[in-house]
């Protein structure tokens, strides 16, 4: 039997008339345009009525897009693609009613819905029905009138899409505010009368998800993610289908959208083990499989390292023992400028979540690993290799994860030369200066140090330039001298704000007056230590620098193989 595929370009109001009764299916992702999207699609609007003053049927048509159905002879239309768009048409014109003269405001709501009909037995039927989870407070606030009003002092806690669907409608609202009654009408009947989509349906699913997926390759805005969803969903059994929906839904809240996509690039990491070749949906398939055992993957792949990524993503792991110890490790991991750790740390709290001292070990381990990578400057390829061996390990030889040779073991040569780049000139690398500062100082503290400061900076004790008739050259009058110890960990501080260059080169008691106290002692423990410095003489800074080095040996046990 040839399955039949139909498109044709209609204006709106032949969309949303009685012809299409759209209902958004369970495996579609959230609805998910931003104010951003949104205003675009306005502006764009309004930039067509803005360029001629003609009659609106003679204006320039404007093209929205196409939408992917599966539908057959009735009204009735599943929407595959095209969610966006539909939704956020639906919300410009619930707004557009709000804002206009209420005798013609009734001519808005046949493009929102149907009314019922006592007589008859009726009952109202909408346009467009959102997933269930969404669906009645889009009809409530968005497609049922004077429900707009209602959305600014909204105090229910609301879905990502239902967030998206409120400052959208209040953008909306804003925007259309500005304009006066004759422009309102006027931009209403050009989006009814001149805007157009191309409808595309087809009877069966399967031909509706090959037209979604060509649509997809060629860059629209649907994700792996959602492809996978309707691949994963659409295997399970019909009656198990809302529960798994659901479960899918929360963890992608959870997460967030983006989080969320970006989690499958991680599970095609914690299977396939080596670096990224075709696509992360083509790997996923073929590695993870994740339509042949669907409720399988559900169950003891997605959900609970969904779970583990917010954890470590939110510092929200929760154990009635050494939660915030846990919670401290995935803070300092987040500080390295790759996310490459991310598969196998998901992986391990995936698998040990319930034993918090297994996982702090780990966690210990993990982040040692981290940084040592980031302090050798390894690339990523490097990176990608030993994270690889290390999920290997985490799979199948768990027991040996702590022996002498595993993955997550520094080696020797490592740690020496971990050690020669902090030792050395260390100002100068700039992805690491700031993390180990940090790490540093944290130590110094206690382990308690906590800062949300928005603008965090290194400086140094001696100045890079002291000018000729300083102090600092009466302390360090060899160049040489100074060019070696300049850019130390020993010569540097942290302060809670940007650096001033002018007050980088004061006399020493000038320096900690005016850098570290005039507006406030500073809250690092790292540099409070210069503060109680009289002087700042090369004695004085080499017995800091072998003091905060031993203070990184200890942290990150790399003691045995360094004599300084």
């Amino acid at each position: 039997m040839t399955t039949t595929i139909h498109a044709a370009e209609y204006p709106v109001e032949k969309v949303l008339s009685d012809d299409y009764v759209f209902t958004i299916p369970k495996y579609q992702r959230p609805y998910s345009w931003t104010t951003e999207q949104a205003e675009l699609l306005y502006d764009d609007l309004l930039l067509t009525l803005e360029q001629s003053s003609n009659n609106v049927d003679q204006l320039t048509p404007y093209f929205l897009g196409s939408i992917v159905l599966i539908k057959s002879d009735s009204p009735e239309a599943e929407v595959v693609d095209g969610q966006q768009r539909l939704t956020t048409l639906t919300i410009l014109l619930a707004v557009l009613r709000e804002m206009v003269h209420p005798e013609v405001a009734s001519n808005f709501t046949a493009f929102l819905y149907e009314k019922g009909n006592m007589l008859k037995g009726t009952q109202d039927r909408y346009r467009l029905t959102l997933r269930e989870r969404d669906a009645d407070f889009f009809k409530i606030y968005i497609q049922k009138e004077k429900g707009i009003e209602a959305l600014e002092s909204l105090q229910i806690s609301l879905t990502s899409s239902q967030k998206n669907i409120r400052d959208n409608a209040l953008l909306f609202s804003k925007r259309v505010g500005g304009l006066d009654a004759t422009e309102r009408i006027r931009l209403a009947m050009y989006i009814i009368k001149r805007c157009y989509l191309v409808v595309v349906r087809t009877p069966d699913f399967d031909s509706a998800y090959r037209i979604f997926s060509v649509l997809n390759d060629r860059g629209l805005d649907l994700t792996h993610s959602d492809i996978l969803k309707a691949e994963v969903i659409g295997n399970i059994e019909e009656a198990k289908q809302d529960m798994y929906t659901q479960k899918w839904e929360e963890a992608e809240d959870d997460l967030g959208r983006d989080e969320f996509k970006e989690l499958f690039a991680h599970i095609r990491m914690i299977f396939r083990k080596r670096k990224l070749e075709k696509t992360i949906l083509e790997e996923v398939r073929k590695y993870v499989e994740p339509a042949k055992k669907p409720e399988y993957f559900m169950d003891h792949v997605l959900i609970p390292m969904a779970r583990a990524m917010r954890e470590i993503t939110s510092l929200s792991y929760e154990s009635s023992t050494l939660a915030d110890e846990i919670n401290q490790y995935f803070k300092l991991l987040q500080r390295v400028d790759n996310s490459d750790w991310m598969p196998p740390t998901i992986l391990y709290i995936s698998k040990n979540r319930n034993n918090p001292v297994e996982l702090l070990k780990f966690l210990t381990k993990m982040e040692r690993l981290a940084m040592g990578m980031l302090i050798q400057r390894a690339n990523i390829n490097e990176r990608l290799e030993r994270y690889s061996r290390l999920l290997e390990v985490i799979e199948m030889s768990p027991l040996s994860l702590y022996a002498a040779d595993s993955p997550i073991e520094l080696t020797d040569d490592e740690k020496k030369r971990i050690i020669a780049t902090l030792d050395g000139p260390f100002y100068p690398i700039t992805k690491l200066r700031l993390p180990v500062m940090l790490r540093i100082d944290e130590e110094l503290s206690g382990g308690t140090a906590s800062y949300d400061y928005k603008v965090l900076s290194v400086e140094h004790i001696l100045p890079q330039n002291p000018k000729p008739d300083s102090q600092w050259v009466t302390w360090y009058p060899d160049e040489l001298t100074r060019t070696e110890h300049v850019h130390r960990i020993g010569n540097l501080a942290l302060l809670s704000r940007a650096k001033n260059s002018q007050a980088g080169n004061f006399e020493f008691d000038r320096k900690k007056k005016e850098y570290f106290v005039k507006k406030g002692i500073s809250p690092f423990a790292i540099t409070t230590q210069v503060l109680q410095e009289s002087e700042w003489t090369l004695d004085v800074l080499m017995k800091r620098q072998k003091s905060l080095i031993e203070k990184l040996l200890v942290v990150w046990d790399l003691k045995s193989e360094v004599d300084l």
